[in-house]
Formats: C-alpha cells, structure tokens, sequence
C-alpha cells in the first residue's frame, strides 16, 4: 500500500512537469530588443522577431522583466513584449501571472550575469561602468607615459577677435616727411597738449622747438 501511495505521488508529479515547463515558455509580441540587463538603457543583445518562442528562465517581482533564453542567447525582455497561455487565453506575462505560471522570482547582479553570458561581447569590458543601467564612463587618467593624450585648446576665431589697441598718450603726433624735415602734425582725434602749438624737429629729429 505504502509503495503505491508513492507510486501515485510520482505518477502526479511527473504529470506536473511537463505542464510546468510548457508554462515557461513566451512568445514575442513584437520585434523587441534582448537587453543585457533589465532595463532599455543596458545595451541591446540580438532583436527577438515578432512571434517567437523564448524560454522564461525567471521574472523579477520588483519590475516586470524577465531572464529568458532564444536562440542561443540570454538576455531580459519586459513581461509587455511577452504573451502565454494560461486558463485557455492569451495573457502577457505580469508579476501576478508567476507563481500560477510555476515562473521563479529571480535578481540581477551585473557582474555575475555578464560574466556567464557576455564574455565575448564589446560591452563587457565597460561592465563596472553599467551599475544601475546607467552608464558611467570613468574620466581619464594622465599617467607618466602621457598615455591619455590631452585635448588640445579650441581654435581661436580671429575673426572675431577685438584687437587690443597701441596705448595712447596725450599730446601724441603723426610724424611725417616733408622736405627733409620732420613735421609732426597733431591726430586730430587726440586731445591737445595743455601748452598748444606745433612742433619743428630739424632732419635729425633733434633739436626741436615748439611754435
């Protein structure tokens, strides 16, 4: 009698499994991007094609995103791209929809994650820059070797440019030539001398006196 209570519960059990398994099965209701993590900001893995099979490996109870396998692939797609069967209808795959659909609850650590799945990837060598789906590029280093090369200055537009101008003195003159002798005239934009009047150099520039 003992063996075939045993019997029984194997029996139900194993009736169970299949149902289980065919319960963590998805397909997609659009083009969607795998992410590498549970969130659109991690980078994109392979586009699943509208109306594929996934697998649901787990679900997250605290966001509607879930872990699932495609075509070789591992990677998160949110619970609004997938649909199951469950009660004879189609339902899209929500935290309430887990437990009766036998989905685990799972977490997300990045550096465990992408160290099973994404090795072979460009990202993963930024994967201490994607915490909390952000990413955050470290700044760059100046070592010895000058390695990171420093930006050079933004070229001037001279064009643009205001020109310092020569300083001015008052009572400054235009000095020109006129017959061998030395005229300076006044600019007629500089303030007069106090003490008025020209002034007559010889060929030389020297003796000068003012008229």
């Amino acid at each position: 009698m003992k063996k075939l209570r045993i019997f029984a519960i194997g029996a139900v059990i194993a009736a169970a499994l299949p149902g289980i398994a065919a319960a963590a099965t998805a397909y997609s209701t659009a083009n969607v991007n795998m992410r590498s993590g549970p969130s659109t900001r991690y980078p994109a893995v392979i586009v699943i094609p509208a109306g594929a099979r996934v697998n649901i490996q787990g679900c997250m109870q605290t966001a509607n995103w879930c872990d699932v396998a495609y075509a070789g692939y591992r990677g998160w797609v949110s619970g609004r791209y997938l649909q199951t069967t469950y009660s004879q209808r189609r339902i899209y795959v929500e935290p309430e929809y887990y437990r009766p659909l036998g989905i685990p609850t799972v977490t997300f650590s990045i550096g465990s994650y992408w160290d099973r799945h994404y090795r072979d990837r460009d990202f993963y060598r930024d994967r201490d820059d994607w915490r909390d789906g952000y990413y955050r590029p470290r700044p760059p280093r100046y070592d010895d070797n000058d390695t990171w090369r420093r930006p050079p200055p933004p070229p001037r537009d001279w064009d643009n440019v205001e020109r310092p101008r020569p300083p001015s003195r008052d009572g400054d003159y235009i000095i020109r030539r006129e017959g061998g002798v030395l005229q300076p005239k006044r600019d007629k934009d500089a303030p007069r001398s106090r003490q008025g009047g020209q002034v007559i150099c010889d060929a030389n520039g020297e003796n000068c006196r003012r008229l």
